[in-house]
């Protein structure tokens, strides 16, 4: 018997894999390639909301977990992932400077926030009021962590390339079985797959679609990335990656013309170079209308859990859920009301 199945391998998944191998777990995981938020997501890692300059949720904690996490999968798989590069944001008016020196005498805000302005030219964008350093930023390349985490499953027999069926799930008393699988638990990380989720389906996982570009600007010499409708992120031998539009009511993974105009219309706002549109990919974030992540156990069966949730911050916020949930499980500790499930399900009991 082993100790858990995990359905999903995109951050989520890898997340809880991983930590259930760290504390010397025995692990299977399912995944079909069905999702792929996580393979196209702008992977970044901010501490703060740039739109209205307040803090992200429990960022501290994230931050110093994630960085941990992330070098030691850097040093398993001897992969780089993990980028660490400043984060610009430029100011639109003196309003918006005040604002942000504001923000930067909070408490929870100013280890994140440089209270010196930046005033580098960067050709081609026009930036009279300058920009706003925010600290101890980044980005995973999560195209690449998810293609070589599953390539590492896969050498040491631990992933099945395959549609989980859920029919084929027998629950027991203390454990479950899949087929020849015999397990102690069964952990759902399935973004927005979880739709067609029998166990979780009635958790409220609205599902954001984002679309990126990757172009390629020659003229453009950028070694930050700068934020402003959207971010531009450098990835090298002038290529940028540029996102993301949101749109709540279109669930399909499809790139669509409206985005294409959007993100075309907002990158010729910020930069007056030439560009050329190389990829155009769109997927669908696993958001929560309360921005929280949906994570616990299910109402009837202790051994069926869910990971999910991570919306727009999957790369911070999936290392500290999974290690929340696997203590959980392990050892009881209780989770935070704000991302237990329980929130919702507690509400339908009543």
């Amino acid at each position: 018997m082993i100790d858990y199945i995990i359905v999903g391998s995109g951050l989520a998944g890898i997340s809880f894999s991983e930590i259930a191998l760290l504390n010397g777990k025995s692990i299977v995981v399912f995944n079909n390639d069905s999702q792929n938020s996580s393979k196209i997501a702008g992977g970044l890692y901010n501490p703060v909301i740039l739109k209205r300059f307040s803090e992200v949720w429990q960022a501290k904690e994230q931050l110093e977990l994630m960085t941990v996490f992330y070098s030691n999968l850097n040093n398993k798989i001897n992969h780089k992932f993990d980028f660490k590069i400043p984060i610009l944001r430029k100011f639109f008016s003196i309003e918006e400077q005040n604002n942000w020196f504001a923000a930067s005498d909070k408490k929870a805000l100013a280890p994140f926030l440089s209270t010196s302005l930046c005033f580098d030219k960067y050709d081609g964008i026009e930036s009279p009021f300058g920009y706003g350093e925010v600290l101890q930023t980044g980005y995973v390349d999560t195209a690449s962590l998810v293609s070589k985490y599953q390539d590492y499953l896969a050498s040491v027999n631990l992933l099945k390339l395959e549609s989980f069926d859920y029919d084929a799930l027998i629950i027991k008393e203390d454990s479950i079985s899949y087929k020849e699988i015999e397990a102690k638990h069964i952990v759902f990380a399935e973004g927005f797959g979880l739709h067609a989720n029998p166990f979780f389906n009635e958790l409220p996982l609205d599902g954001t679609k984002g679309e990126l570009f990757i172009i390629k600007a020659p003229d453009l010499k950028l070694d930050v990335i700068v934020n402003t409708s959207v971010f531009i992120l450098p990835l090298g031998n002038d290529f940028f990656k540029v996102g993301a539009t949101y749109n709540w009511k279109d669930k399909t993974d499809l790139p669509t013309e409206e985005g294409r105009v959007e993100l075309i219309d907002r990158i010729k706002e910020i930069i007056s170079y030439e560009f050329e549109i190389i990829e155009h990919n769109a997927g669908v974030r696993p958001t929560v209308r309360d921005r929280r992540p949906l994570v616990g156990t299910h109402s009837n069966y202790k051994n069926i859990h869910v990971l999910n949730g991570l919306g727009t911050r999957g790369v911070m916020l999936g290392p500290a859920m999974a290690k929340a949930l696997f203590e959980n499980i392990e050892y009881n500790i209780l989770l935070d009301k704000e991302i237990d499930i329980k929130r919702f399900t507690n509400k339908r009991k009543k």
